[in-house]
């Protein structure tokens, strides 16, 4: 195993990082319903001045075969070479107060390792907490709210935001893992599973980063600038209702979803503090299993080869 001071370089002239920040973590590459991750990535390094700091090494931790990089061919010759990148970066949101993002790809290999060097920078620039997000596809309908599943060691975010808490096992990814390590480690850490309608899984769904945007800012206290990914939901909204108008099948699957959904709501008692669905109103675990399957055998091997961070 590789030791984790190789697993990555830090940036020339990176800038100095405060000691006390939060740490977000987003990664693709397992699931990403809706470009939740994929999308909030992109839009955070358009509008949150990232700076690196320390770029990982995709020789020890990627699979290039599997996640193919992108090369340019014009007419007779190669332009450019763009490899995947997973990078920690200095940011700062709206009000000009600095955070760290580990963005990029899942590695592939050596998850201990990479775990362990990732806890060392945490210690190193003493984070205050880790957040993280991911998104799976769900039976639920675009004409409600986004829902999460929340975990870690933050109650009071678990109280108010995780509307499912089921008893289960899921295939683990290296969020996961960062998430498992950091609490071992005492650490304040949350994670927000994202629940994106199935039909809109392959889509590029803004509610879906607005959610995930939404999420992290309530576990960080951090201001993101989101004006341009709410700018975009009316005209995807309308374009999704015009096709389900469209289709007799369409409109009936979602009113069914509506229904379900606001039966699963109306089980609120008195004593809950947020909306949460019971364990036996929605789907079980291998219904679960059986939609994230379904979903999962529809995707295209390389589908996160799109994003040069991703």
């Amino acid at each position: 195993m590789p030791y984790s001071g190789d697993l990555f370089e830090r940036v020339a002239n990176a800038p100095v990082v405060p000691s006390g920040l939060p740490l977000i973590v987003l990664l693709t590459g397992f699931t990403d319903a809706g470009s939740a991750v994929s999308g909030l990535i992109d839009h955070l390094h358009e509008t949150a001045s990232p700076r690196p700091v320390v770029v990982f090494e995709n020789d020890v931790l990627l699979d290039y075969r599997a996640r193919r990089p992108v090369i340019s061919f014009e007419h007779d010759h190669l332009t450019d070479f763009r490899p995947a990148r997973l990078e920690l970066s200095l940011m700062a949101d709206a009000l000009g107060q600095p955070f760290l993002l580990l963005s990029g790809y899942e590695p592939d290999f050596a998850w201990n390792a990479f775990t362990d060097a990732v806890l060392e920078l945490a210690d190193e620039y003493e984070v205050a907490s880790m957040s993280w997000v991911h998104a799976i596809a769900m039976p639920v309908p675009h004409t409600r709210p986004v829902g999460t599943t929340v975990s870690g060691n933050r109650a009071e975010l678990v109280a108010a935001h995780s509307v499912w808490r089921p008893r289960t096992q899921v295939p683990a990814t290296a969020g996961h893992l960062l998430e498992y390590r950091f609490a071992q480690q005492g650490m304040r850490v949350v994670g927000f599973v994202l629940l994106i309608p199935h039909y809109l899984a392959d889509t590029e769904y803004p509610a879906a980063v607005l959610a995930a945007g939404d999420r992290l800012m309530k576990a960080t206290g951090l201001v993101l600038n989101m004006d341009e990914v709410q700018s975009q939901e009316p005209d995807f909204l309308a374009r999704v209702a015009e096709q389900v108008e469209a289709s007799d099948e369409l409109r009936q699957m979602v009113e069914n979803l509506e229904q379900r959904h606001d039966s699963y709501m109306s089980g609120l008692t008195s004593e809950t503090s947020a909306p949460r669905f019971d364990e036996g109103s929605l789907p079980s675990a291998d219904e679960l299993a059986a939609e994230l399957e379904r979903y999962l055998a529809s995707r295209p091997s390389s589908d996160d080869d799109k994003s040069g961070r991703g």
